[in-house]
């Protein structure tokens, strides 16, 4: 143990990283939760260009285990008040604070622009049924199943396919289809109860929902994870990095 310094600080030092190596585990677990889009939400941010959300969280994977491994390091070093130990546990714990630093950026500002309906809504009008490019077809699968698995249609309501001009609306006059029949609702087999009436809006035969709020709770729950608790752990680092380095120079 150091001869210099208070024996409480060293409780702290360890206490801190000991912290540090528990949330580290956590954000490794959440951020491979995240990448792996159990919502399925991929491609409206990857047509979009705006998947940075999901590069957010390999960035996080890697912090979050260096932030375990970088952790237990610095439980040792300040147990054994070994300067050397605790130069280098400093310059790559200030290593992954910075690649934490630029997830937890990515991930939020990219949120900001996707929990948006008016871009969402125009990337479905653009993309959805225009089955000859591979980001149709994408689009185009993504809605129909989330339509189906929500019971919602469009992304404010059944509205949006008659309001706008859309690549559907072109291969699809209004009276054959005012909205893809994936907005009808259905029995627990999946079967449309009554196309007839679905076709002219009718409730309760047609999903009335739209389907924002599905993707915006998505984006939101990946973004909080990645970001907001990627933060609350670089608050806590940051202070007992401070007092780390108060340590060092009282040894």
């Amino acid at each position: 143990m150091a001869e210099k310094g208070s024996s409480g600080l060293v409780v702290f030092i360890v206490f801190g990283n000991a912290i540090i190596l528990l949330c580290g585990l956590a954000l490794f677990a959440e951020t491979i939760w995240a990448t792996t889009d159990p919502y399925y939400v991929y491609p409206v941010l990857g047509v979009t260009g705006k998947d940075d959300v999901f590069a957010g969280g390999w960035i996080g994977i890697f912090c979050g285990f260096s932030f375990f491994l970088l952790g237990t390091y610095g439980i040792m070093a300040a147990v054994k008040g070994s300067r050397t130990m605790l130069t280098v546990y400093l310059v790559l714990m200030m290593i992954v604070y910075i690649f934490e630093s630029a997830s937890c950026i990515t991930s939020f500002t990219h949120r900001d622009y996707m929990v948006n309906s008016n871009v969402i809504k125009k990337q479905m009008l653009q993309y959805y049924s225009a089955n000859d490019t591979a980001q149709g077809r994408e689009i185009t699968f993504f809605w129909n199943r989330l339509m189906l698995e929500r019971s919602c249609c469009g992304v404010d309501g059944p509205v949006d396919w008659v309001s706008y001009t859309s690549v559907f609306r072109q291969s699809h006059t209004e009276s054959e289809a005012p909205w893809p029949f994936w907005c009808c609702a259905r029995d627990s087999n999946f079967q449309i109860l009554n196309e007839a009436a679905c076709r002219v809006g009718l409730p309760p035969y047609i999903n009335d929902q739209g389907c924002f709020d599905h993707i915006g709770h998505a984006i939101d729950s990946y973004t909080w994870g990645i970001s907001w608790f990627g933060f609350a752990i670089l608050m806590w680092t940051m202070l007992v990095m401070f007092a780390t380095m108060y340590h060092y120079f009282t040894m």
